[in-house]
């Protein structure tokens, strides 16, 4: 998988990642979820989405 795919992949993931936290959080606690705190827990939800693809890509014999 092409560099700019992980990419627009991990981007989408985080992005998604933190509507869902905001959106959960809301539902929870009745007031917003710092956009700080989103962020955070999108970035963290980011890093084994692309340790994954870097796994998953196919090796090229020479």
């Amino acid at each position: 998988m092409p560099f700019w795919q992980r990419l627009l992949l991990t981007l989408g993931v985080m992005l998604l990642t933190s509507y869902l936290a905001g959106l959960l959080w809301q539902a929870i606690m009745g007031f917003a979820l710092p956009s700080y705190a989103a962020g955070a827990v999108g970035g963290l939800a980011a890093l084994p989405v692309w340790d994954f693809l870097k796994r998953i890509r196919p090796t090229h014999e020479s």
